[in-house]
């Protein structure tokens, strides 16, 4: 990933709170259950939200990704017996892919993103 020094507008907020809404609605519960209980799931709605939410200017694409694989590492599922469970390859085909996704398609989507972590383990 390439993140330029050049560019005013990657990686500002399109308005204040829209990230913090996305963290925090991975973490939502309802009826004292976690709304996306397991960490797959909520990598998954992450990565899903950062992208189609355009919580930012510009850069939502790679700031996705690199937050996606950031969340997984800080919960410990980024590598299992010393290797990565995403490659790069595949995270640019899920990125891009849940970019020209239709909105009515996010179970799909979600479903797609956990399914390619689940097979690296």
């Amino acid at each position: 990933m390439d993140f330029s020094k050049d560019s005013t507008i990657f990686g500002t907020e399109k308005e204040p709170g829209k990230l913090e809404g996305i963290l925090s609605a991975i973490h939502q519960s309802a009826f004292g259950q976690d709304v996306y209980p397991t960490l797959e799931e909520k990598a998954a709605n992450l990565l899903y939200f950062i992208i189609k939410d355009h919580a930012f200017n510009d850069g939502c694409k790679r700031i996705g990704a690199a937050l996606f694989l950031y969340f997984l590492n800080r919960n410990g599922a980024l590598y299992k017996n010393g290797k990565q469970i995403i490659n790069e390859s595949t995270l640019a085909a899920i990125t891009l892919l849940v970019a020209e996704s239709d909105p009515k398609e996010k179970d799909v989507m979600v479903q797609i993103i956990m399914n390619f972590l689940r097979w690296g383990q």
